[in-house]
């Protein structure tokens, strides 16, 4: 029997504050989006830049790492696996999304406190635990 690989790392910055909330049994859940940019030049050497978004879900004590010291701009690598889940809105109108189940998470560049003593510190959180339920 072969085995399956699903994994996915970004490099982006935040586009918004993480938002932690709990599941009914009482673990943390941490979701925030990042976006990446990708630039490429054309045949003719026009210079093209697109940016893809990614949402991002973190759990268990990685989630509250990520509530506790992420903020929107920041530049962050996300390390995990992509997951699909499937719900019907509303108006009963199936809906898909993809997003990036976090098991490592590393702040990148400068932070705000490291800025004013002029020294550059990486930051690195790895989660321990699985997912349960999805609270929302």
């Amino acid at each position: 029997m072969s085995r399956g690989l699903n994994k996915v790392m970004i490099i982006g910055n935040l586009g918004r504050d993480p938002e932690m909330r709990y599941t009914p049994s009482g673990r943390p859940v941490t979701t925030f989006s990042v976006a990446v940019n990708r630039s490429w030049n054309t045949s003719d050497g026009e210079r093209h830049t697109e940016t893809e978004w990614f949402n991002v879900v973190a759990w268990g004590n990685l989630a509250e790492i990520c509530k506790q010291y992420l903020t929107k701009g920041q530049q962050v690598y996300i390390e995990g696996r992509l997951q699909t889940r499937y719900w019907e809105d509303k108006e009963g109108v199936k809906r898909t999304s993809v997003e990036v189940v976090a098991s490592e998470m590393m702040m990148l560049g400068e932070r705000r406190d490291a800025e004013q003593s002029g020294s550059s510190k990486k930051e690195e959180a790895t989660a321990n635990d699985e997912e349960d339920e999805f609270p929302f």
